[in-house]
């Protein structure tokens, strides 16, 4: 097997886990929730959609920190890791206290925006699960860049571990405070299972070796220049999965107005893909970190490097396709939906399998340009593909389900078109810069 690929296999899987076990909170919530009927469920997906929104702000820092940190242990500079980690944290304590502020005095204005007011029942309960999840934000963000600090040392396996304790405590607790408050214990249940994680993962970041070290060592310039340093690196990274996101919010606000039944069976669908795209998220991270840290290895590394990530990343797109294709029902029977919400569901997932290959390449292929200093030119695409996403999507809607996995399809097309101009530009560019060397 190429030593890179091996790399990036290594790499990716405990951060496939991890990320799965992380957004395992908004599946287990809807399983338990789904229960209560539609109008619980709808409320939770607009809820969970919206805190995957908020990790996109809180990628500023994890993933800024974990590129910097990264870069810093492969030039062995342990000056320049607790820069990075002070940097992070700083980071982290401006952002914190502004979103879960924010998410207190303006829960019901995001909630009716999402939703509308014509259905007064999702509505309420979807402000009742923002009063407790938004102002838990604060502890998401702290575990996110633990995580990210843990990752940039070399250690996958740490945030992975940290994930299951959270999310194992949620399978205990949801079940009894969802049975008790309704949608405010799922809230609950997740923000206090969070909170014992983070604990743990406080402990575990001074027991590392690494950055046991670079704590006995003063910091590479002051805090304000690696605050601004993580947050010119991790900005890029941020926008782009914030913008994708936050299409993925949108999204939810169109197909809302197809009904109580679409907007459930979009939920129950979205959470499942989870499976697939965190995939391709943990294959972005692994390039990210793995070409941050062979950064000084040269071009034919890095298109190497590219090369493994495209090969995984189909397979695990073509996988991903197949799966869902055939066992869509078994998948909306396992969540308990109603033979309505079941049939929207199982069609969104038959129709899904274009927009999830185009999507692995995509993501995947991201964390190259990302590990290499090139995350603002992929933003401009993903931007690019939002803009074209949810006209289409709008327009497309009323097809129903299938088409609004078809614009998401054609949105992606775009996308992928846009990066192999990007890519055949950058190689144009080198080449041009390499010949005129070696003919002198």
């Amino acid at each position: 097997m190429n030593p890179h690929r091996r790399q990036l296999i290594s790499l990716a899987h405990p951060v496939y886990l991890s990320l799965l076990a992380s957004v395992a909170s908004g599946i287990v919530n809807t399983v338990w929730v789904s229960r209560l009927g539609g109008a619980a469920v709808a409320a939770v997906a607009v809820a969970t959609n919206t805190e995957n929104v908020l990790l996109g702000v809180a990628l500023v820092f994890a993933s800024g920190t974990t590129v910097l940190v990264a870069h810093a242990r492969g030039a062995r500079d342990p000056a320049a890791v607790r820069a990075a980690v002070h940097g992070g944290w700083a980071l982290c304590g401006l952002f914190a206290p502004v979103v879960a502020v924010g998410g207190i005095l303006l829960c019901g204005p995001l909630a009716r925006l999402v939703l509308g007011s014509a259905d007064p029942a999702p509505l309420r309960l979807a402000i009742a699960y923002f009063a407790i999840s938004l102002p838990g934000t604060a502890v998401f963000f702290a575990q996110q860049l633990v995580d990210g600090i843990l990752k940039g040392a070399g250690d996958t396996r740490t945030p992975l571990r940290l994930a299951l304790l959270a999310n194992g405590l949620i399978l205990v607790c949801d079940p009894v405070l969802i049975h008790l408050h309704g949608v405010r214990g799922a809230a609950a249940s997740t923000v206090l299972c969070r909170c014992a994680a983070l604990a743990v993962g406080l402990r575990t970041l001074h027991r590392n070796a690494l950055l046991r070290t670079a704590a006995r060592t003063l910091p590479a310039g002051p805090l304000p220049a690696a605050l601004h340093r993580t947050l010119t690196t991790g900005l890029p990274m941020s926008a782009d999965f914030t913008v994708r996101q936050g299409g993925a919010l949108v999204l939810v606000a169109i197909v809302a107005r197809l009904g109580v039944t679409a907007v459930a069976a979009y939920a129950i669908a979205y959470k499942v893909m989870y499976v697939a795209t965190m995939a391709f998220y943990a294959v972005r991270q692994a390039a990210a970190i793995h070409t941050a840290y062979t950064l000084g290895a040269g071009d034919d590394a890095r298109r190497d490097i590219g090369r493994q990530v495209v090969r995984v990343s189909v397979t695990l797109g073509v996988a991903a396709t197949a799966l869902f294709a055939a066992t869509a029902p078994w998948i909306m029977a396992a969540f308990g939906a109603g033979p309505h919400v079941a049939h929207q569901g199982v069609l969104f997932l038959r129709c899904i399998g274009p927009y999830l290959l185009l999507m692995a390449c995509f993501i995947a292929l991201g964390g190259v340009f990302e590990g290499s200093g090139g995350a603002a030119a992929l933003f401009r695409i993903t931007l690019l593909g939002a803009v074209v996403q949810l006209p289409l999507a709008h327009a497309l809607s009323g097809l129903g389900l299938p088409g609004v996995c078809l614009a998401l399809a054609l949105a992606m097309a775009v996308q992928c078109t846009a990066l192999v101009v990007l890519l055949r530009r950058a190689r144009n560019k080198e080449e041009a810069g390499v010949t005129p060397a070696r003919a002198g």
